[in-house]
């Protein structure tokens, strides 16, 4: 018999509050973290409006501060989540913990470009006949770009600083599959437990591309939403006026732990990962295919991982994302892989109230969920007024709903086709 995963610890750092409780009183509030974007001058974007973190204080999770100053924001939040979830899954205090069996996997994103200065270089360095001068641009590199800053900026930080600051000695990997990164980082760390290479991983993921190059990147692929209204109703899953979606940041960490490693310690067990499918569109860099072939491969593979039927779930938590193409695309996915069971099966999307964030949005999804399992309820899709007729699904609109989870599905599905879902299930011994 394979091992088996469970989660024994949560930690979240996003725009709707800074702790496992804060996000699950707000998104049951229905209240939303979109607002103007005060980050950098977007005045003269086409978009605006993004999904900030505001108020975090990186000193409340560690005693030295200082040695992060030249990391971005991404590694801060990184930081703060798994601190709460190593401080809720206790595991530190197992004096029988091998740190040689204790891993980090993230599905972590690069820290923030400072497009500004890079450009201010190119500028000054050129000469009065528009040519480069490279020497120029060498000493002026040299002089404002910081080594430190640049280093931080390199996605496999995250998991390093991480791994130092909880002796996780182990497997030490990240991945950026774009949106889908932190979902594939759970699935990719419950299979090194259960293959038996750890015992122990923190799993999840941190994002921040609120800066001038991310928010120009998506206005030029026409992801974003230019909502010309209040910010808060711009993220409007599967509503037939929705125009794309909200950026955001944040991280989501969790313990995953082999059972029986949990239960000789006595640790609490939050549920279970039962599930994990990973397929790729294999179609366009920025589409996803139109009849959601991936899409729908990725949840039959989670389903069957899981040894369960299509009438097993009992809540989808969708990528969700605002667009007009992914919503319409993934209700077309989860109706092909469930059948008939997909109109039983209510779905919302949490981006409606905290935006997209990137690769940490699937960690924190994946928390959804069993915050779900473990409080009966479940999150609305807030913004929703006008039904569109290619998405016919039972999207929980507007105020949260209490009911008896045992059984969920999360999504995610990111640019260049990768996908990934998950199933996480109420622990039975």
């Amino acid at each position: 018999m394979r091992r088996r995963v469970v989660v024994t610890g949560m930690g979240c750092i996003t725009p709707v509050g800074h702790t496992v409780d804060e996000i699950w009183d707000s998104m049951m509030a229905a209240k939303s973290g979109i607002d103007w974007i005060t980050h950098f001058d977007a005045s003269k974007f086409p978009t605006k409006f993004a999904s900030q973190v505001k108020n975090y204080d990186l000193a409340k999770y560690v005693d030295n501060p200082e040695r992060f100053e030249h990391a971005g924001r991404n590694i801060h939040f990184a930081i703060g989540a798994a601190r709460q979830a190593v401080d809720d899954s206790g595991i530190l205090s197992c004096s029988t913990l091998d740190p040689t069996r204790f891993g980090v996997y993230l599905g972590a994103g690069e820290g923030a470009q400072d497009f500004n200065i890079f450009m201010n270089i190119i500028a000054r360095s050129r000469t009065e006949g528009g040519e480069c001068d490279v020497a120029e641009f060498a000493r002026l590199g040299l002089e404002n770009l910081h080594p430190g800053m640049e280093q931080e900026q390199e996605p496999n930080m995250t998991a390093a600083h991480l791994a130092s600051l909880f002796n996780a000695q182990g497997p030490n990997l990240n991945c950026l599959t774009a949106c889908a990164a932190s979902s594939q980082a759970i699935g990719e760390a419950t299979e090194l437990i259960r293959r038996g290479d750890c015992d122990v991983m923190l799993s999840g993921g941190a994002h921040s591309m609120i800066h001038p190059f991310g928010v120009t990147g998506f206005n030029l692929l026409t992801a974003l939403s230019t909502y010309e209204g209040d910010p808060k109703e711009a993220s409007r899953p599967f509503d037939a006026s929705r125009d794309g979606f909200v950026l955001g940041e944040g991280a989501g960490i969790l313990v995953l732990e082999e059972l029986e490693h949990a239960k000789k310690r006595g640790a609490q067990i939050i549920g279970e990962i039962a599930g994990y499918g990973s397929t790729a569109d294999a179609y366009r860099v920025t589409d996803i295919h139109p009849e959601g072939r991936g899409a729908t491969a990725c949840i039959k593979l989670a389903l069957k991982d899981a040894g369960l039927n299509t009438d097993s779930v009992q809540y989808i938590n969708a990528h969700g994302t605002s667009t007009k193409v992914n919503d319409q695309v993934e209700t077309l996915a989860c109706k092909q892989a469930l059948g008939q069971d997909a109109y039983s099966s209510p779905v919302s999307s949490i981006k409606s109230m905290m935006g997209h964030l990137i690769a940490a949005a699937g960690a924190v999804e994946a928390i959804t969920c069993l915050l779900a399992i473990n409080r009966n309820a479940l999150p609305p899709t807030i913004n929703y007024h006008k039904p569109d007729p290619d998405c016919d699904l039972d999207y929980i609109p507007n105020q949260a709903r209490e009911t008896k989870v045992t059984t969920c599905l999360s999504n995610s599905f990111g640019f260049g086709g990768q996908n990934v879902s998950l199933i996480l299930r109420e622990f039975a011994a």
